[in-house]
């Protein structure tokens, strides 16, 4: 941004010389981070494909600020943390949002949050169901090879409201306005593979049961022999969830709530886990398995319950599970449902570290495809993070693979990921601070566009092995919509 030279300003906090502060006649950004994410975005063809299945309705020759402009710009902005219309009143002259909406530094300003707001209220139902199938085709784009095995967490987050949205209202438990966002994610590679944004008191599997079939009837298209497994919290343990997982022919978990019934029939596994802690002074841990049928429920289930004693006390919890290994080893079946807490982690990069809980849209399809932005942002980071991932390191004093151990081993061995891989396991707050948010100053010639960093930043080594990362990788082919994604 060009400021003009008029000014200076002289701090004497430091001892012998003064501190100059002045501006200079350069153009500068704090989101320099965000190139290396764009040419990444440019090799899969990835905002492209998500702009091309939304319907403009406006006059062609009137147009000044394309789709895919400003899908850009809020994706982008997403990323950086600037996740409202209003921030790009600034940003629609920030020199990197310029170059990565494909744009010369020199032109004129970026759409401005009025263009913004009537771009995301002109989005129409047709668009909205072309980009869930925009979602589920880059999700099967994202795997280089059919899988075996997928996993599909379905689960709710709150997102509360304020002023006169459409279809929020008051929930008791979460004592708040809100909309509740569901999302199917999946287990192997984080992505979001479907959403819908749900009236602020609806149940968690209001219409679960059509979004999973059509998810189902989409991987399956592609991949024939994939086992499929679902899991989700006691929210999702109803009889039609159960009868609709039955009916696809896939295997599911679900969290099931207590009763007086669950705890007569756990009452021995509980007792011997006490004796055994009284005994042992160590922690408990005991599993068993039998058939259950709930009143509602037209036919008996298998159902694991897991007891412990500890320190702090005795807890019990309960599961409900078709997955035929269950049955004979219940501790596995209730570890992997256990491992649904990933799923949670990534709800909570949506909701927190995304802003996805700023729905503040008046029409609720508006806010629909607010989700979708955001959603779209997660994914195209999600699918970074596969790429920039660096390998497991080998233990060759470790006798039991990774899935096989004890949950506190499996936490200190993803801690241990953690640290040692910061961004290929980072959370969006990690990716900022370590990629995103740096400062450049960025400058055009006849022949090029120069961006400079500064060479002591802490974290530069980051920035070049992403960007190596991502110039490595071969350009996607253009693919042409189909008939499900193509505009009228």
């Amino acid at each position: 941004m060009s400021i003009q030279t008029v000014w200076q300003k002289l701090f004497s906090f430091f001892p012998g010389k003064p501190v100059v502060v002045e501006p200079q006649p350069t153009q500068a950004t704090s989101d320099a981070g965000l190139l290396p994410i764009r040419e990444f975005d440019e090799r899969i063809g990835f905002t492209q494909q998500f702009a091309a299945a939304i319907s403009d309705p406006r006059e062609p020759s009137a147009v000044v600020h394309p789709v895919l402009d400003m899908v850009r710009m809020r994706v982008y902005g997403i990323l950086a943390d600037y996740p409202d219309q209003d921030d790009h009143d600034l940003l629609r002259s920030d020199p990197v949002f310029k170059l990565i909406t494909g744009h010369s530094i020199r032109d004129g300003d970026l759409a401005s949050q009025p263009t913004l707001s009537r771009f995301e209220n002109f989005i129409d139902i047709p668009s909205l169901w072309r980009l869930r199938d925009v979602l589920i085709d880059q999700f099967l784009a994202s795997f280089s090879e059919p899988p075996r095995r997928i996993t599909l967490d379905i689960d709710v987050f709150d997102d509360p409201t304020h002023g006169q949205q459409q279809l929020t209202f008051f929930h008791g438990y979460y004592d708040q306005y809100q909309y509740l966002p569901r999302v199917i994610t999946c287990a192997e590679n984080d992505l979001v593979v479907a959403l819908t944004l749900l009236f602020g008191i609806a149940s968690p599997v209001l219409g679960a049961d059509e979004q999973l079939a059509y998810v189902v009837k989409r991987l399956r298209a592609a991949w024939p022999d994939v086992r499929i497994i679902v899991r989700g919290d006691s929210g999702f343990a109803v009889p039609l969830f159960y009868a609709a997982c039955e009916q696809l022919g896939v295997e599911y978990t679900f969290g099931l709530r207590t009763n007086q019934v669950l705890q007569r029939l756990s009452d021995a596994l509980l007792a011997e886990a006490v004796a055994e802690y009284e005994r042992s002074g160590l922690p408990q841990r005991r599993f068993t398995g039998f058939e259950y049928q709930a009143e509602s429920w037209r036919e008996p289930r298998w159902v694991v319950a897991k007891a412990e004693a500890n320190a702090q006390g005795t807890n019990r919890r309960f599961v409900v599970t078709n997955r035929p290994g269950a049955r004979v080893v219940p501790q596995a079946g209730y570890d992997d449902y256990a491992e649904r807490g990933e799923s949670e982690n990534r709800n909570k990069e949506l909701k927190c570290g995304l802003q996805a809980d700023r729905l503040s849209d008046h029409r609720f399809l508006a806010n629909l495809f607010r989700l979708y932005l955001h959603s779209a942002a997660h994914n195209l980071l999600a699918r970074l993070r596969s790429v920039v991932a660096q390998p497991a390191p080998e233990s060759p004093g470790r006798e039991v693979p990774i899935e096989a151990q004890t949950e506190a081993q499996r936490r200190r061995y993803f801690n241990e990921r953690r640290k040692r891989d910061p961004l290929g396991e980072g959370q969006p707050c990690t990716w900022r601070t370590r990629l995103i948010k740096v400062a450049a100053y960025v400058t055009e010639s006849a022949r090029r566009i120069v961006v400079r960093l500064p060479s002591h930043w802490p974290y530069l080594n980051h920035y070049v092995s992403v960007s190596d990362a991502v110039l490595n990788l071969p350009r996607a082919e253009p693919r042409a919509l189909g008939p499900h994604l193509r505009p009228p």
